[in-house]
């Protein structure tokens, strides 16, 4: 049998202050708005056939894994040293036996998420080593900071998924840091969450710990936890990456790949050519991934950003990178794959016009895309380099809006309104009315932290701006915390494992 525990659900409205350590009303969205797909088939047809000519002519070289290129040489790759190349046809057909799509479950299985298909899944930012708040400024990660962001996570109604590093604890080894970031994960939330993948061991840690929590039937039939990796772009695959794969997917558990190409340094300027480098980059990891355990949970990652060829930093929010999403998103449905995008992207320090214009344009463009994990979908700042508490409420309280969004148009009997007209006289007006009555609470959606008052409200209430907003409502939820419940032994026996590894393991800082 699992061993989970269960929370007492929605107790208000999305977004009300009364919901402020509540579970939400939906896991995830189950999406009902169509995708944007721009790409006509010619244009499909160019862009494949160059992902195709990618992998069988130039391949992907798969690095300081001899096991990986003993797996593609028993599968009929060609190998030349340890570059693989393979028929595009033999790695689509391998890809074939990933599922569409497929549930992770959580502790609070109320919480479970569905990846792939019509289904979006939000998570925060993941891998910051700063913080910054409205008070303490930008500082290195700690683990007190990352185990505040996980309860905010777990808090928030519109973040469906815990990630992982939601911020660098850099006050604890490196060595040592995956087991306090996963015990904190398992503990202070019921949500889902992905697991370790730097080393080997890491990523055992991972399952094995996942293992304690849901219990080794529940686990072998069940994807429980997943790792994210990256691929080393341009075409190379290091052994980070297909270690991960082999401990996840060896396992029955899923596997997030992601190629991280900044156009003009780890892919070619232009984005067609970036966007079939990762395509093709993806595809082969998923064929390995099918190598290792046909019907592993595998989902294809994009995160493409252009740069500033003056300086060489990333800039997020530009046409490009919004165009990349678009494209792999209409190439990943042909190809029958879930997609993983970013999301609220910025490269603006701290929250100003910059970001809110930057994450917006960022975010619509993930979601019209169809993205079915977004990861780093509140928080980010600093090209990713921080997390941001005043960010990560406010990115989070926008995702409600985009939740509404792509539930697509209400065309129930109700939302036609039809008994209103024979209520409402001519040059009336409705808001009286039964049918405003019965839908006035959640007809429209309402984020928290936006002020739609009159100018006399606002000054009167301290004329404070967004920030200022957010930092009350972040630091109100951590002092509304409260744990979710957990089996005792269950916990026991995570400490235990914890304590036992951190004996076993050196300090190491790097």
């Amino acid at each position: 049998m699992a061993r989970r525990s269960t929370s007492g659900g929605a107790r208000a409205r999305q977004g009300s202050e009364a919901a402020l350590s509540s579970a939400p009303a939906s896991p995830y969205l189950k999406r009902s708005l169509a995708f944007f797909d721009p790409l006509d088939a010619a244009t499909m047809a160019k862009l494949e056939a160059q992902v195709d000519w990618l992998m069988q002519d130039i391949g992907i070289a798969f690095r300081d894994d001899p096991k990986a290129l003993e797996i593609w040489r028993k599968a009929g790759a060609r190998i030349e040293d340890d570059i693989v190349r393979m028929e595009a046809a033999q790695i689509r057909q391998l890809c074939k036996t990933a599922p569409k799509e497929f549930t992770q479950i959580a502790r609070n299985r109320s919480r479970d998420v569905v990846i792939g298909g019509q289904n979006q899944v939000f998570a925060p930012i993941y891998g910051a080593p700063f913080v910054r708040d409205l008070k303490n400024g930008r500082r290195y990660g700690d683990i007190a900071s990352l185990e505040q962001l996980i309860k905010l996570t777990y808090m928030h109604p519109n973040l469906h998924h815990g990630g992982l590093v939601i911020c660098e604890p850099c006050d604890v080894p490196v060595s040592k840091r995956h087991l306090d970031m996963l015990f904190l994960h398992m503990t202070c939330s019921d949500k889902p969450h992905l697991g370790a993948i730097t080393e080997q061991s890491r990523a055992q840690d991972s399952v094995d710990m996942a293992e304690i929590v849901f219990g080794r039937d529940v686990m072998d039939s069940n994807c429980v936890i997943m790792g994210n990796v990256n691929t080393n772009s341009p075409l190379l695959v290091d052994k980070v990456v297909t270690q991960a794969i082999e401990i996840y997917c060896s396992r029955g558990q899923g596997i997030v790949v992601v190629p991280f190409i900044l156009s003009g340094a780890m892919g070619p300027v232009s984005t067609a050519a970036s966007v079939t480098q990762a395509m093709a980059e993806a595809l082969m990891c998923c064929a390995y991934s099918q190598l290792v355990r046909p019907g592993a949970a595998f989902v294809l990652g994009n995160f493409l950003s252009s740069m500033s060829l003056k300086s060489g930093a990333p800039t997020f929010g530009m046409p490009e990178p919004i165009m990349s999403n678009y494209a792999i998103g209409q190439m990943s449905r042909a190809a029958g794959l879930p997609l993983r995008c970013g999301g609220s992207l910025t490269a603006s320090k701290i929250e100003d016009a910059q970001a809110a214009y930057e994450s917006a344009d960022s975010m619509h463009s993930t979601m019209l895309a169809g993205a079915n994990f977004v990861l780093h979908a509140a928080g980010w700042m600093e090209g990713g380099l921080c997390t941001g508490f005043e960010k990560l409420v406010m990115d989070a309280d926008r995702l409600g809006g985009y939740q509404k969004l792509g539930a697509g148009l209400d065309i129930t009997d109700e939302a036609m309104a039809r008994d209103a007209y024979h209520e409402v006289e001519p040059a009336g007006h409705f808001l009286g009315s039964a049918h405003t009555m019965r839908n006035y609470q959640t007809a429209f959606y309402e984020p928290v932290l936006s002020n739609s008052e009159n100018v006399e409200s606002w000054e009167d209430d301290g004329e404070k701006d967004m920030r200022q907003r957010a930092y009350e409502r972040w630091t109100g939820m951590l002092q509304a915390y409260e744990p979710p419940p957990m089996d005792a032994s269950v916990r026991e026996e995570l400490q235990a494992y914890v304590d036992r590894r951190k004996a076993e393991i050196p300090d190491a800082w790097y």
